[in-house]
Protein backbone atom coordinates (compact mmCIF):
# COMPACT_ATOMS: atom_id res chain seq x y z
CA UNK A 1 0.00 0.00 0.00
CA UNK A 2 0.97 3.34 -0.44
CA UNK A 3 -0.65 6.95 0.73
CA UNK A 4 -2.37 8.71 -1.82
CA UNK A 5 -1.85 12.52 -2.27
CA UNK A 6 -3.76 15.60 -3.17
CA UNK A 7 -2.05 18.31 -4.80
CA UNK A 8 -1.95 20.49 -1.59
CA UNK A 9 0.46 17.51 0.09
CA UNK A 10 -2.72 16.08 2.11
CA UNK A 11 -3.16 12.49 2.33
CA UNK A 12 -6.52 11.32 1.16
CA UNK A 13 -6.49 7.41 1.41
CA UNK A 14 -4.19 4.46 0.08
CA UNK A 15 -3.89 2.82 -3.23
CA UNK A 16 -2.85 -0.59 -3.31
CA UNK A 17 0.18 -1.17 -5.52
CA UNK A 18 0.22 -3.48 -8.80
CA UNK A 19 2.42 -6.48 -8.52
CA UNK A 20 4.71 -5.03 -11.57
CA UNK A 21 5.99 -3.19 -8.77
CA UNK A 22 7.25 -6.39 -6.81
CA UNK A 23 9.51 -7.38 -10.16
CA UNK A 24 12.92 -8.02 -9.83
CA UNK A 25 15.11 -5.22 -11.40
CA UNK A 26 17.40 -6.24 -13.53
CA UNK A 27 19.67 -3.68 -14.46
CA UNK A 28 21.78 -5.32 -17.21
CA UNK A 29 18.28 -6.10 -18.72
CA UNK A 30 16.94 -2.58 -19.00
CA UNK A 31 20.40 -1.48 -20.08
CA UNK A 32 20.15 -3.80 -23.04
CA UNK A 33 16.61 -2.82 -23.86
CA UNK A 34 17.72 0.79 -23.70
CA UNK A 35 20.54 0.06 -26.13
CA UNK A 36 17.50 -1.98 -28.81
CA UNK A 37 15.43 0.92 -28.90
CA UNK A 38 18.07 3.71 -29.45
CA UNK A 39 19.59 1.89 -32.14
CA UNK A 40 16.43 2.31 -34.01
CA UNK A 41 17.21 5.71 -34.14
CA UNK A 42 20.69 5.31 -35.92
CA UNK A 43 20.92 6.87 -39.24
CA UNK A 44 22.46 4.74 -41.46
CA UNK A 45 26.20 6.33 -43.21
CA UNK A 46 27.39 4.95 -46.45
CA UNK A 47 29.22 5.78 -49.32
CA UNK A 48 27.97 5.63 -53.37
CA UNK A 49 28.67 1.51 -54.12
CA UNK A 50 30.41 3.41 -57.31
CA UNK A 51 32.25 5.38 -55.50
CA UNK A 52 35.96 5.73 -57.15
CA UNK A 53 35.23 3.23 -59.67
CA UNK A 54 33.43 5.93 -62.46
CA UNK A 55 36.49 5.36 -64.65
CA UNK A 56 37.91 2.96 -66.94
CA UNK A 57 41.07 1.57 -65.75
CA UNK A 58 42.33 -1.47 -66.69
CA UNK A 59 45.40 -3.24 -67.73
CA UNK A 60 46.09 -6.82 -69.11
CA UNK A 61 48.56 -9.42 -67.59
CA UNK A 62 49.87 -10.87 -70.62
CA UNK A 63 53.25 -11.01 -71.65
CA UNK A 64 54.38 -9.09 -74.97
CA UNK A 65 50.55 -7.38 -75.73
CA UNK A 66 48.89 -4.36 -76.30
CA UNK A 67 48.64 -2.16 -72.89
CA UNK A 68 50.43 -4.56 -70.32
CA UNK A 69 51.97 -4.22 -67.37
CA UNK A 70 54.73 -5.57 -68.35
CA UNK A 71 58.30 -3.74 -68.58
CA UNK A 72 58.58 -2.31 -65.06
CA UNK A 73 54.89 -0.60 -64.59
CA UNK A 74 53.46 -1.83 -61.43
CA UNK A 75 50.09 -3.65 -61.29
CA UNK A 76 47.77 -1.00 -60.07
CA UNK A 77 45.06 -0.40 -62.71
CA UNK A 78 45.98 2.94 -64.79
CA UNK A 79 43.88 4.82 -66.35
CA UNK A 80 44.63 6.45 -69.98
CA UNK A 81 45.25 9.93 -70.31
CA UNK A 82 46.82 10.34 -73.62
CA UNK A 83 48.30 7.96 -76.06
CA UNK A 84 50.86 8.41 -79.22
CA UNK A 85 50.65 4.97 -81.15
CA UNK A 86 51.53 2.05 -78.29
CA UNK A 87 52.94 4.92 -76.20
CA UNK A 88 50.91 5.53 -73.30
CA UNK A 89 50.13 7.93 -70.43
CA UNK A 90 48.70 6.58 -67.26
CA UNK A 91 47.47 7.56 -63.96
CA UNK A 92 46.50 5.11 -61.04
CA UNK A 93 42.59 4.38 -60.73
CA UNK A 94 39.72 2.03 -59.21
CA UNK A 95 42.67 1.15 -56.73
CA UNK A 96 42.45 2.39 -52.96
CA UNK A 97 46.00 2.94 -52.70
CA UNK A 98 45.82 5.53 -55.88
CA UNK A 99 44.92 9.14 -55.73
CA UNK A 100 41.15 9.40 -56.58
CA UNK A 101 40.43 5.92 -55.98
CA UNK A 102 38.19 3.84 -53.94
CA UNK A 103 38.23 3.37 -50.18
CA UNK A 104 39.45 0.63 -49.27
CA UNK A 105 36.55 -0.42 -46.69
CA UNK A 106 34.08 1.74 -46.83
CA UNK A 107 30.37 1.88 -44.47
CA UNK A 108 28.89 -0.31 -46.31
CA UNK A 109 24.75 0.13 -47.34
CA UNK A 110 23.77 -3.22 -46.18
CA UNK A 111 25.40 -3.41 -42.63
CA UNK A 112 22.99 -3.97 -39.97
CA UNK A 113 22.99 -1.30 -37.05
CA UNK A 114 19.42 -1.99 -35.73
CA UNK A 115 19.53 -4.41 -32.77
CA UNK A 116 16.95 -7.02 -32.00
CA UNK A 117 15.30 -8.05 -29.00
CA UNK A 118 12.54 -10.83 -27.96
CA UNK A 119 9.29 -9.19 -27.17
CA UNK A 120 8.78 -10.78 -23.66
CA UNK A 121 12.48 -9.67 -22.82
CA UNK A 122 11.39 -5.85 -23.53
CA UNK A 123 8.20 -6.17 -21.43
CA UNK A 124 10.07 -7.34 -18.71
CA UNK A 125 12.81 -4.73 -18.54
CA UNK A 126 10.05 -1.91 -19.13
CA UNK A 127 8.40 -3.96 -15.67
CA UNK A 128 11.94 -4.19 -14.40
CA UNK A 129 12.66 -0.12 -14.79
CA UNK A 130 8.72 0.37 -13.45
CA UNK A 131 9.78 -1.62 -10.14
CA UNK A 132 13.37 0.25 -9.91
CA UNK A 133 11.62 3.83 -9.71
CA UNK A 134 9.55 2.59 -6.26
CA UNK A 135 13.37 1.88 -4.91
CA UNK A 136 13.96 5.33 -3.16
CA UNK A 137 17.80 4.57 -2.75
CA UNK A 138 17.91 3.91 -6.81
CA UNK A 139 15.91 6.87 -7.68
CA UNK A 140 18.13 9.17 -5.29
CA UNK A 141 21.25 8.23 -7.32
CA UNK A 142 20.03 10.90 -10.58
CA UNK A 143 16.95 12.68 -8.85
CA UNK A 144 16.33 15.04 -5.46
CA UNK A 145 14.05 13.45 -4.08
CA UNK A 146 14.79 14.29 -0.26
CA UNK A 147 11.99 15.80 0.44
CA UNK A 148 9.09 13.00 -1.00
CA UNK A 149 7.69 11.03 2.34
CA UNK A 150 5.43 8.43 0.20
CA UNK A 151 7.56 6.73 -2.14
CA UNK A 152 6.32 6.36 -5.05
CA UNK A 153 4.60 9.31 -5.51
CA UNK A 154 0.75 8.83 -6.12
CA UNK A 155 -1.33 12.08 -6.58
CA UNK A 156 -5.14 12.64 -7.23
CA UNK A 157 -6.29 12.44 -11.13
CA UNK A 158 -7.18 16.49 -10.24
CA UNK A 159 -3.25 16.97 -11.82
CA UNK A 160 -4.74 16.18 -15.50
CA UNK A 161 -6.87 19.51 -15.45
CA UNK A 162 -3.88 21.87 -14.24
CA UNK A 163 -3.37 23.81 -17.86
CA UNK A 164 -1.05 26.28 -16.98
CA UNK A 165 3.07 25.87 -16.47
CA UNK A 166 2.07 28.43 -13.02
CA UNK A 167 -0.95 25.95 -11.39
CA UNK A 168 1.50 22.74 -12.58
CA UNK A 169 4.67 24.07 -10.84
CA UNK A 170 2.37 25.21 -7.22
CA UNK A 171 1.24 21.63 -7.37
CA UNK A 172 4.90 19.97 -7.50
CA UNK A 173 6.58 21.92 -4.84
CA UNK A 174 3.65 21.41 -2.71
CA UNK A 175 4.04 17.56 -2.82
CA UNK A 176 7.96 17.95 -1.95
CA UNK A 177 9.54 18.64 -5.74
CA UNK A 178 10.97 21.69 -5.06
CA UNK A 179 14.83 20.75 -5.25
CA UNK A 180 14.08 18.27 -8.13
CA UNK A 181 12.62 21.47 -10.03
CA UNK A 182 15.61 23.52 -9.62
CA UNK A 183 18.08 20.44 -10.58
CA UNK A 184 16.20 20.11 -13.78
CA UNK A 185 15.93 23.87 -13.98
CA UNK A 186 19.77 24.78 -14.77
CA UNK A 187 21.23 24.15 -18.11
CA UNK A 188 24.70 23.97 -19.14
CA UNK A 189 26.21 25.13 -22.02
CA UNK A 190 27.67 22.35 -24.12
CA UNK A 191 30.79 21.53 -25.08
CA UNK A 192 32.41 21.44 -28.74
CA UNK A 193 30.58 21.65 -32.17
CA UNK A 194 27.53 20.88 -31.30
CA UNK A 195 26.78 24.65 -30.21
CA UNK A 196 26.53 25.67 -33.74
CA UNK A 197 24.05 22.79 -34.55
CA UNK A 198 20.80 23.70 -33.07
CA UNK A 199 21.84 21.83 -29.05
CA UNK A 200 23.86 24.78 -27.71
CA UNK A 201 22.91 23.93 -23.80
CA UNK A 202 22.43 20.46 -21.91
CA UNK A 203 19.12 20.26 -20.45
CA UNK A 204 19.00 17.20 -17.50
CA UNK A 205 16.30 14.65 -17.71
CA UNK A 206 13.23 15.43 -15.38
CA UNK A 207 10.76 13.55 -13.89
CA UNK A 208 8.08 11.40 -15.38
CA UNK A 209 4.54 11.71 -14.97
CA UNK A 210 2.29 9.16 -15.91
CA UNK A 211 -1.48 9.70 -16.08
CA UNK A 212 -4.63 8.81 -18.17
CA UNK A 213 -5.78 11.96 -19.90
CA UNK A 214 -2.13 14.20 -20.90
CA UNK A 215 -4.40 16.45 -23.13
CA UNK A 216 -4.20 19.77 -20.44
CA UNK A 217 -0.80 18.69 -18.15
CA UNK A 218 1.07 18.38 -21.26
CA UNK A 219 1.01 22.21 -21.74
CA UNK A 220 1.33 22.68 -18.15
CA UNK A 221 4.22 20.39 -17.63
CA UNK A 222 6.20 21.33 -20.88
CA UNK A 223 8.35 24.34 -19.73
CA UNK A 224 9.18 22.19 -16.70
CA UNK A 225 11.24 20.00 -18.38
CA UNK A 226 8.83 17.20 -17.03
CA UNK A 227 7.92 14.44 -19.42
CA UNK A 228 4.11 13.19 -19.51
CA UNK A 229 3.40 9.90 -21.04
CA UNK A 230 -0.23 8.12 -21.05
CA UNK A 231 0.19 4.60 -19.03
CA UNK A 232 -0.89 2.42 -22.20
CA UNK A 233 2.52 4.10 -24.04
CA UNK A 234 5.33 3.54 -21.84
CA UNK A 235 8.47 2.69 -23.21
CA UNK A 236 11.49 1.64 -21.62
CA UNK A 237 12.91 5.22 -22.46
CA UNK A 238 10.42 6.91 -20.59
CA UNK A 239 10.77 4.66 -17.38
CA UNK A 240 14.43 4.18 -16.91
CA UNK A 241 17.34 7.25 -16.56
CA UNK A 242 18.97 6.93 -19.91
CA UNK A 243 19.12 3.30 -19.93
CA UNK A 244 20.08 2.78 -15.92
CA UNK A 245 16.83 2.14 -13.62
CA UNK A 246 16.31 4.78 -10.88
CA UNK A 247 13.96 7.47 -13.09
CA UNK A 248 11.63 9.31 -10.78
CA UNK A 249 8.28 8.51 -11.89
CA UNK A 250 4.80 10.59 -10.17
CA UNK A 251 1.71 8.43 -10.76
CA UNK A 252 -1.52 9.64 -10.75
CA UNK A 253 -4.32 6.90 -9.44
CA UNK A 254 -5.89 6.35 -12.74
CA UNK A 255 -2.41 5.56 -14.36
CA UNK A 256 -1.77 3.10 -11.23
CA UNK A 257 -5.01 1.26 -11.24
CA UNK A 258 -4.58 0.81 -15.46
CA UNK A 259 -1.51 -0.88 -14.86
CA UNK A 260 -3.27 -3.74 -12.60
Amino acid sequence: MVDLMSLENKKTGSIELPKVFAEEIDPELVRRAYLTEESKKFQLKYTDPLAGKRKAAELTKRRRSYKTVYGGRTRTPKKTMSHIGTSFSYVGAVAPNTVGGRQAHPPRAEKVLVKKMNKKEMVLAIRSAIAASAVKELVSRFHSVAELVPFPLVLEDAINQLSKTKDAKKALVSVGLGGELERIGERRLRAGKGKLRGRRYKIRLGPLLVTTDDSKITRAARNLNVTVKKVDGLSIADVSHAGEPGRLIIWTKGAIEALR
